[in-house]
């Protein structure tokens, strides 16, 4: 045995040890493929991370991964800075300054009142000399002697004019001094001091007092209201939000990265500072949602998918390269710019896979399955909805053309409809969504080659399919019924009398299904092939005698039932050594259930010596008819068979005849194990009846070919009778 052999059969040993049941098996290829679902989904929802800084160059092409829309803090704050910049500063007028210089400069003119009013005492000999000593220790101005002497002696008048003089100065130059310009308006004080028509010793004394006394600003800037109203400035300004349309670059490799480059790229996801697993868990909790949908929907309606391990993993196989082509088709860049980059989501062939379960299973189970896809690939598409309607439609078109697939070229024909609902769908979102003309144009394109991708995945990939996880198909169904067929070739050519009665029960179980709605392909090929075993030992069966010699004459009725019992082990043998599907064997198998070989039966019985033969030892070891399929081949071959042997049939005699047999077959017990029901059966009466009477209708008989046709008839009977005994 070959090594590599040896090895796959370890495995498979191991395999089966640890998993030792269906719902192990289920268990774990559920894990299995969640598993693959959670890291598809996730390796288009979340971007790879990046570690970049402000200032340093970028270390690569960042694109944004779909269209985002984001409120830019940083871009905010800089228009809401500026509209406060753009407040001017508020400033008041403190009118306590001038007060308070005024004040300073009366007193100043009530120290020289005051000193010109005091009455010097009599021992001072000079008047003046004393008023001035005392009017320099109270005025601390550092002015020469003349200047105080000046100001003694002038006029109350003059003082006062002085007085007036450098009061209206000071209010005029002291109207909105700020910090700044404090020094300024001291010195324009003091030269309209010089511009005044004084003496010159007033004009010294103004000067130096106003050089004395601390000017201060008394326009004061006003931070409290300042800032109240850049606030409200700031609270105005609107916040600015960004779009980044999918696939538009953010910042080029080796670009000088700023706050914006760094807030777009936390905003697309490729410097997520968040924790990683709050966005895993909900792709987690999403594959588990659709899982556990599926898983209900197959419990409650499919079954037998759970219960086969080939169809389960078929089945996870189809969805999860499903998901892999989309994340495949959307990486591709067309190259037109960002906004039409993002349109490749609408190429995803989801109508491949809606078409290829519906061959596989069904529609309905298909038509499931595409809406769960279809959401899928919206969530994988940045929650985009136009790409989930557009997999949705096409995946539902595809479906229907299917579902009365005759011939493998007609799915060449499903193209058609894929591509008619994408355009029509995507023509409608284009409107809703305001595309331009050229952006349409590319979309329904792409929509186009959907279809065709579609038709072209699902026609290559379908023969494939059927061979490795052995799925019977409608398409591979259609190839068997083809009368060009190895074995068919062979009964035709080896067995012909049961070759033309398997195409007769072929013709009633297709009818019959159909109207009880079974799989009528399935009964009507299960039928075509139901007694390959035959072309073993041919000449055994009646239907195949032209002689009049019958072998079975010859032989014992125990051994006769041998022969006749061994064409089902003989079909089955034929059938897997030429690859036919395991649903096609199980109808040759059960087509006789455990059903006793009577005529033989009651020829033993009729030569024995009381009972020494049993009727189990004539019976069929065979298992019953487990589907409405088989058991509809059953009583078709038995009908058909027994029917020849009716003289004259009419439409009454085949219905009392069916119905006759109909009856044995349940008081047998034959159809126990199947699920056709009792208005089901009276339903295939019918339909049985309405073929055979097409069949054995009342011919004109011509009165030169009377003699031949009675000698044919008695021929004909005594052979339908052994055919029926035999077959």
């Amino acid at each position: 045995m070959p090594k590599a052999k040896i090895v796959k059969q370890h495995i498979m040993n191991i395999y089966n040890k640890l998993l030792k049941d269906i719902s192990q098996k289920r268990i774990f290829w559920g894990v299995v493929f969640c598993a693959i679902f959670m890291v598809i989904v996730g390796m288009s929802t979340m971007p790879d991370q990046h570690h970049v800084q402000v200032g340093q160059p970028s270390p690569m092409d960042f694109d944004a991964p779909r269209n985002i829309n984001f409120i830019s803090q940083v871009q905010t704050s800089i228009k809401k800075q500026e509209a406060a910049d753009n407040v001017e500063p508020i400033y008041r007028n403190d009118e306590s300054v001038i007060q308070e210089l005024q004040e300073n400069i009366d007193s100043y003119f009530s120290i020289i009142k005051n000193v010109r009013n005091y009455e010097v005492a009599e021992d001072i000999e000079d008047i003046y000399v004393g008023k001035v000593e005392k009017l320099k220790d109270q005025l601390e101005l550092g002015l020469e002697d003349e200047i105080y002497n000046h100001l003694l002696t002038i006029s109350e008048v003059q003082l006062e004019r002085t007085h007036d003089d450098i009061i209206q100065i000071v209010d005029q130059y002291m109207q909105r001094v700020s910090p700044e310009d404090v020094e300024i308006t001291k010195q324009n004080i003091l030269d309209a001091i010089n511009l005044l028509n004084v003496d010159n010793s007033s004009r010294i004394f103004l000067s130096v007092l106003i050089e004395n006394i601390e000017f201060r600003a008394n326009w004061i800037y006003d931070p409290i209201l300042t800032n109240e109203l850049r606030e409200v400035a700031m609270e105005n300004v609107d916040p600015v939000e960004i779009h980044w349309a999918r696939n538009q670059r953010i910042v080029g490799q080796g670009v000088i990265l700023t706050e914006e480059h760094i807030e777009a790229l936390e905003a697309s996801g490729f410097l997520t500072r968040g924790n990683p697993a709050i966005p895993l868990f909900g792709i987690a909790l999403l594959v588990l949602i659709g899982f556990g949908l599926v898983a209900m929907y197959l419990y409650q309606y499919r079954p037998n998918i759970l219960q086969k391990e080939s169809l389960l993993i078929l089945l996870g196989l189809l969805v999860v390269s499903t998901l892999l082509i989309s994340n495949t088709v959307t990486a591709i860049n067309i190259g037109m710019g960002a906004e039409y980059s993002a349109l490749i989501a609408y190429a995803v062939p989801v109508a491949a896979v809606a078409m290829l379960i519906a061959i596989l299973f069904d529609g309905k189970f298909s038509m499931f399955i595409t809406t769960i896809i279809a959401i899928i690939i919206g969530v994988m598409n940045n929650l985009e909805l136009q790409f989930a309607l557009v997999a949705f439609a096409g995946g539902l078109a595809g479906i229907y053309s299917v579902s009365q697939l005759s011939q493998r070229s007609d799915l060449m024909k499903a193209s058609i409809y894929v591509i008619g609902a994408n355009v029509t769908t995507i023509l409608s979102l284009g409107l809703i969504l305001n595309y331009s003309l050229s952006m349409l144009s590319v979309a329904l394109m792409l929509g186009i080659i959907n279809g065709i991708l579609s038709s072209v995945l699902t026609i290559g990939t379908l023969p494939f399919l059927e061979a490795v996880f052995r799925v019977t198909t409608s398409v591979k169904l259609l190839e068997l019924s083809n009368p060009n067929q190895p074995l068919l070739r062979r009964l035709l050519l080896e067995a012909p009398g049961t070759y033309h009665h398997s195409v007769v029960v072929g013709n009633m179980a297709e009818s019959a299904a159909d109207a009880v709605g079974a799989d009528a392909l399935l009964a009507r090929t299960g039928a075509n092939y139901h007694d390959i075993g035959k072309v073993k030992r041919p000449y055994f069966f009646i239907e195949n005698q032209f002689a009049n010699e019958n072998p079975h004459d010859k032989l014992a009725p125990t051994l006769s039932t041998l022969i006749i019992t061994s064409h089902i082990k003989d079909g089955i043998e034929l059938a897997k050594e030429h690859g036919l599907p395991d649903n096609i064997i199980d109808i040759i198998s059960q087509h006789h259930g455990n059903s006793v070989v009577s005529f033989f039966y009651h020829k033993a019985s009729e030569g024995s010596l009381g009972d020494v033969h049993q009727e189990n030892d004539f019976r069929y070891d065979s298992p019953k008819p487990r589907t409405k399929e088989a058991a509809i081949v059953m009583l078709a071959d038995t009908i058909e068979a027994g029917v020849r042997s009716i003289q004259k049939p009419t439409p009454n005699k085949i219905e009392t005849f069916a119905r006759k047999i109909i009856k044995e077959k349940l008081e047998d017990g034959q159809l126990e194990e199947c699920e056709l029901t009792f208005k089901e059966l009276d339903t295939i009466t019918q339909s049985f009846v309405k073929i055979l009477t097409g069949i054995f209708h009342s011919r004109i008989e011509y009165p030169e070919a009377e003699d031949v046709l009675q000698e044919m008839e008695g021929g004909e009977a005594d052979g339908d009778v052994s055919e029926q005994s035999t077959g």
